[in-house]
């Protein structure tokens, strides 16, 4: 694996610990924050695939744009499309006010960042962890 590939991999992983641990809370999860962690978790996954594939990975946090750049190389993916939209609310818009997503949206955040990092990593080939 490239470099830049597995530090995409260790951002990616630092995103979704801090979104896990912020889950874990009983009180004041910070369900924008939990959203803004899984959005950044898949682009970073998302950004590592591209590197690998010898692209390099655009500045941007649309995961719908970054999508449409690794469907020629994982079509499958393609049905990650609704999820991606629902998240990407989260790397901008959620992070002012006006815009609070409850704990429900952060635990929907949490299962659809889970199941695009089970089938990156596994393009990467990683180990499930």
């Amino acid at each position: 694996m490239k470099p830049a590939t597995r530090e995409w991999v260790r951002c990616a992983e630092e995103d979704f610990e801090v979104a896990t641990a912020l889950m874990r809370r009983r009180t004041k999860t910070a369900a924008n924050s939990i959203g803004f962690h899984c959005q950044q978790r898949v682009e970073k996954y998302f950004k590592a695939r591209l590197e690998e594939a010898g692209s390099v990975a655009p500045r941007t946090h649309d995961l719908v744009a970054l999508l449409q750049l690794l469907l020629p190389a994982e079509p499958l993916w393609a049905s990650y499309a609704p999820s991606l939209r629902g998240l990407n609310d989260y790397a901008v818009r959620f992070r002012y006010p006006g815009h609070v997503a409850t704990k429900r949206d952060a635990s929907q955040a949490l299962k659809a960042c889970r199941s695009i990092r089970e089938q990156v990593r596994l393009t990467l080939g990683l180990p499930h962890t």
